[in-house]
């Protein structure tokens, strides 16, 4: 399962990319809200600088021809540009459109299995169900990924099942238990995937009793000096 960073955040993204476990990113108008008054497309092309891989861009349209109008340029900002279009009516309109022109689609707002397959259908490149949100109404949001695996293993379809909305680790884990080909995450969740109290805690006795080590093979040089010093006063006495 690859790992993705939900995020628009260049800063963010730097950090991440250093730990050599990135391959991809996903960005949405919220995400792009938040990074303040600086061009989307500069945006994206700097994401796509740091990260070699696929990168989603949400158009912000809601009717088929406006968003095929939007993807289009889109699409053209960086080979490695997946446009994200939402999964209703007009989008699965959109999406048919932009596959059949070689356009990678990425479809979002996803929460039932039934969705991602008309999605697929349709020719995206991806399909993201939303876990956290669903998990926010008390809905198993992880079946729908289960749901939609197995699904798509039935049929032969290739299209990446995308877990989005990950809210914890443990989402993570039940993700590629589950099978999905991609997991999109915070940075904040991504640090916590990484992180263990035991880890800590070893490696704090490790150096401790490394410390030890060196100060004892200290202790024995510096004995062993002495008496090799009286050994040679010997001899010249």
């Amino acid at each position: 399962m690859e790992f993705f960073l939900d995020t628009a955040s260049l800063e963010e993204i730097r950090e991440a990319a250093k730990w050599g476990v990135v391959s991809g990113v996903t960005t949405n108008p919220t995400l792009m809200a938040r990074e303040g008054d600086v061009e989307f497309s500069e945006i994206i092309k700097e994401i796509c600088d740091i990260i070699d891989g696929p990168i989603s861009a949400e158009v912000v349209s809601v009717k088929a021809e406006d968003m095929i109008e939007e993807a289009r340029p889109i699409s053209k900002w960086h080979p490695n540009v997946v446009v994200k279009i939402p999964m209703t009516p007009d989008g699965l309109q959109a999406i048919k459109v932009l596959s059949s022109e070689g356009i990678k689609i990425n479809t979002t707002l996803i929460f039932t299995a039934n969705q991602a397959l008309l999605a697929a259908q349709a020719g995206a490149y991806i399909v993201s169900p939303f876990v956290g949100r669903l998990d926010d109404i008390s809905e198993d949001g992880m079946q729908v990924i289960r749901d939609t695996v197995q699904i798509f293993n039935n049929y032969g379809i290739t299209t990446k099942v995308l877990a989005a909305s990950i809210r914890h680790p443990r989402h993570i884990t039940e993700a590629a238990k589950a099978g999905a080909h991609i997991a999109t995450m915070p940075l904040s969740v991504l640090k916590q995937a990484m992180k263990h109290p035991l880890t800590d805690i070893g490696l704090e006795r490790f150096l401790k009793d490394w410390e030890k080590y060196r100060q004892a093979q200290g202790t024995k040089e510096s004995a062993g000096g002495k008496t090799a010093g009286r050994a040679r006063g010997a001899v010249r006495t």
